[in-house]
């Protein structure tokens, strides 16, 4: 009764009323209003007990503070232990050193040369740069000298004392000069040797060291430098594209790398950008387009054999002289001239001597004229005549021992693919320990001797 009438009256249930508010805002927390969400039409009838949360989960700032309040752990963002500590000492003290090693050897780059670095770099000391800024960035560029230099210092090897070596050198390339990459309906893309470019190798090769120069690599010019010359007769040497020097990205023939001397060193090209380091040396010839009735290549053999004849001490004013000019044509109109006068010579010295001659046959009535001795021979034909009767030996003895030169190369190729195929990892390791194992003769039989003709090989200075 007394709870009752206590209920009923008004201040009491005032009392009760804020008492239950209380524990329900304690019970539940109130609920963030929505923040940019457009009023719906029907808000009145969605305001119910049963509406959707909000998806929204992230923390806000007064949520971090108080669990950083709550929490009491201090940041480790800026405390380190003993041991980073000390490592980061010695990254610093590491690239300190480092630093002042690369500040030391930049200014000992820029040094005075030496003797032995003009040497290895083919350098005069007038040539060289003289500041120390130039010497400085020569040397920092010679660091990266594999990729930019040739493989080796010297392309060819030096004249073995007890050989004879002849006295100039022909640097010959490929690419449209020797063969040429021609297309028809029938076959597709073809390797077409130039007219006359057997002949041409093979008649040269009397007066010149001749070397394959190309730009190519090795595996697509090999190929075609082993049919052009299969028994390496009158090919000696052949240099590819790691031979060349690189210059702002394009292959270049530099020819103080090939152990010869300059003076005595023609290079046939039909690219001038591959020879312009030297172009005082070079022949430029237009490119073979694939003409089968061309004969650039053999218009070049009598200018080519009178610098091997008359040898003289150096071909480059020669070369100069010729520049800019068809050398066929040109020089062909000077041999006509010395032709003539060497004929007006004779016809003058032999008028003298039949006018004040006397010979039987003019005492008993014979005429002089009768038994006349035709033109004779220039120094020029009669050396082209040597060298004709040369070259028309060579071939026969090719001809003759062709079959023995195929065997060897096909012994020569079975016991190389022997090798590779039975070559395991000890194998190789033996080679390097004890060395390679001695190459099998491979001078022809005696038998084969017997068959060959008596025709002896050329000698390398004829």
């Amino acid at each position: 009764m007394q709870a009752a009438l206590f209920t009923r009256s008004p201040i009491a249930r005032r009392v009760v009323t804020h008492s239950v508010r209380c524990l329900a805002s304690r019970a539940t927390p109130p609920k963030p209003p929505l923040q940019n969400t457009p009023p719906s039409p029907n808000s009145q009838q969605s305001s119910s007990p049963s509406s959707l949360p909000s998806l929204d989960f992230a923390p806000s700032v007064e949520d971090e503070q108080q669990q950083q309040e709550r929490t009491g752990a201090r940041s480790s963002k800026n405390s380190l232990s003993s041991i980073e500590r000390r490592r980061r000492v010695l990254i610093r003290a590491a690239l300190g050193v480092l630093l002042l090693g690369a500040g030391v050897e930049t200014w000992l780059m820029g040094r005075e040369w030496e003797d032995h670095e003009l040497r290895e770099k083919k350098m005069k000391i007038e040539d060289a740069p003289s500041t120390r800024w130039g010497r400085t960035k020569s040397r920092f560029g010679g660091i990266f000298g594999f990729f930019t230099e040739p493989l080796w210092p010297e392309l060819l090897p030096s004249p073995h004392p007890s050989m004879p070596q002849k006295p100039y050198t022909l640097l010959v390339s490929i690419d449209d000069l020797l063969v040429t990459s021609i297309w028809d309906r029938q076959h597709g893309w073809r390797t077409a040797k130039r007219p006359g470019v057997d002949y041409f190798l093979a008649y040269i090769s009397q007066f010149f060291e001749v070397v394959i120069f190309t730009t190519q690599y090795n595996y697509t010019g090999g190929p075609i430098a082993e049919k052009l010359d299969p028994y390496q007769f009158f090919i000696p040497y052949r240099l590819f594209r790691d031979a060349c020097r690189s210059v702002n990205g394009q292959p270049v023939k530099d020819l103080t790398y090939l152990n010869r001397d300059l003076s005595k060193v023609i290079v046939l090209d039909t690219h001038p950008e591959h020879v312009a380091p030297q172009p005082e040396n070079a022949i430029i010839l237009p490119k073979w387009t694939g003409d089968p009735r061309d004969k650039g290549l053999v218009a070049m053999i009598p200018f080519l054999e009178s610098i091997g004849i008359f040898k003289p001490p150096d071909v480059r004013p020669i070369l100069e002289a010729y520049h800019g000019k068809d050398i066929p044509l040109e020089y062909a109109k000077k041999e006509a001239e010395m032709k003539r006068k060497h004929i007006e010579d004779w016809e003058k010295n032999r008028k003298g001597f039949s006018a004040g001659s006397f010979t039987l046959s003019s005492l008993f009535g014979g005429s002089s004229q009768a038994n006349a001795s035709p033109i004779p021979l220039t120094y020029l034909e009669q050396k082209r005549h040597e060298a004709q009767l040369q070259y028309k030996e060579d071939q026969a003895f090719l001809l003759a021992n062709k079959d023995n030169f195929e065997r060897l190369i096909k012994e020569d190729q079975e016991a190389m693919a022997k090798e590779l195929a039975g070559g395991t990892f000890w194998n190789a390791i033996e080679t390097m320990v004890l060395g390679a194992p001695p190459k099998k003769d491979m001078t022809p039989s005696s038998q084969s001797s017997k068959d060959a003709p008596s025709t002896s090989v050329p000698a390398a200075g004829a």
